[in-house]
């Protein structure tokens, strides 16, 4: 059995094992896909969140041209 991440850990795995800048949108469904973040009420992850989650950390994540980037 996998342990579930928080939000912002589930967006790291998601960038680093990609290797580029995602899309929020893009970020939303893979996490949700892969099952690596159930929201507490259940729903899927949204787009809406991931962004929220850029926002909160900026020593972490980057806007850059529309997708966010892991931060170096």
């Amino acid at each position: 059995m996998r342990l579930k991440m928080r939000l912002e850990d589930a967006m790291v795995y998601v960038l680093a094992t990609a290797g580029y800048g995602m899309t929020t949108q893009r970020i939303a469904e893979v996490i949700n896909n892969e099952k690596l973040h159930i929201r507490v009420d259940g729903n899927p992850v949204t787009d809406k969140q991931v962004y929220a989650a850029v926002c909160r950390h900026p020593e972490t994540f980057v806007k850059e041209g529309g997708r966010i980037l892991l931060s170096m």
